[in-house]
């Protein structure tokens, strides 16, 4: 009986900005993907009747849900013959969202980075309400798939920093399937909150990957044969150029990370001390006899 009352939440973090180069070489790869993904929460669906799903679509301009739609409007969703209920609305849902908030994105002639941190920081706020609303009884255990192939920006290091020990107090692990490049600040935060990264080897295979990685929980992810963890690059990228180093200066105050000495901290203005050059010993003066 205790068993039923465990819920697995979902969340999926789908990146849907056109600069991304597997998008742009090939449009209707997000049509493959989207039915993937769509396939594969049916399937978490269908894992336990308590088990929920929550969808985010990740643009260029701003992030918005898929599932469930929070606004709550009446969809014009017609059931198929023969499929669960659930199905149907999750398909038709994500899908008619999905188009909307694609058409109302701005169009742009350069490659602009995704709001990926920001829809993880949404992520969590939602699991945190979902988490404050639960039955009495019932136990929640909440994980995030981000599906992305967005080259990574340093420029939202701190907030990537701030979600990745968040999910990690409060227990959420972070799944990461990278469509196209490999993701160093990714890589760290599946490894911080206990997740599976995984590079996608080609697209074809998407599906059978979702299934085989990251469909099972992380407590039955350990009785499996997993792809084997890739070494993991735990260099941190410095505020002043957005490069990632390997020796850098540290503010004591906020900790920002720079390449290169700076008299005052531009992230809180706080103002050091110059180093002094370092002087010789002076030499010692013979004594006369």
């Amino acid at each position: 009986m205790d068993e039923n009352k465990d819920c697995s939440l979902l969340m999926i973090i789908l990146d849907t900005n056109p600069s991304q180069k597997i998008l742009h070489s090939n449009p209707q790869h997000l049509t493959t993907c989207l039915d993937s993904i769509v396939a594969f929460a049916n399937a978490h669906l269908m894992q336990k009747a308590v088990n929920s799903l929550a969808m985010i679509a990740c643009h260029h301009h701003a992030t918005q849900f898929l599932f469930p739609n929070p606004s709550r409007q009446q969809m014009n969703i017609r059931q198929i013959d023969g499929q669960y209920e659930m199905f149907t609305l999750v398909e038709k849902t994500v899908k008619q969202k999905l188009a909307q908030f694609i058409s109302s994105a701005p169009r742009i002639n350069t490659p602009v980075e995704s709001m990926l941190a920001g829809a993880m920081a949404m992520a969590l706020c939602y699991i945190h309400r979902v988490q404050n609303n639960k039955p009495v009884g019932t136990k929640i255990n909440p994980r995030i798939l981000v599906v992305t192939g967005s080259t990574e920006c340093a420029s939202q290091y701190m907030t990537y920093m701030n979600v990745f020990f968040t999910a990690q107090k409060e227990g959420i692990v972070i799944d990461v399937c990278a469509l196209d490049k490999t993701l160093s600040l990714l890589q760290q935060g599946a490894d911080i909150t206990g997740g599976h990264y995984l590079k996608l080897p080609q697209i074809d295979g998407f599906l059978q990957y979702l299934l085989w990685v990251f469909l099972p929980d992380p407590s039955t992810r350990q009785k499996l044969v997993l792809p084997p963890p890739v070494k993991i690059d735990y260099r941190a990228a410095c505020f002043c150029h957005r490069e990632l180093i390997d020796i850098g200066y540290v503010c004591s105050v906020c900790l920002s990370i720079f390449c290169k000495f700076s008299p005052i901290c531009t992230t809180c203005h706080t103002v050091f001390k110059t180093p002094a050059p370092i002087t010789g010993k002076p030499k010692k003066k013979k004594v006369k006899t």
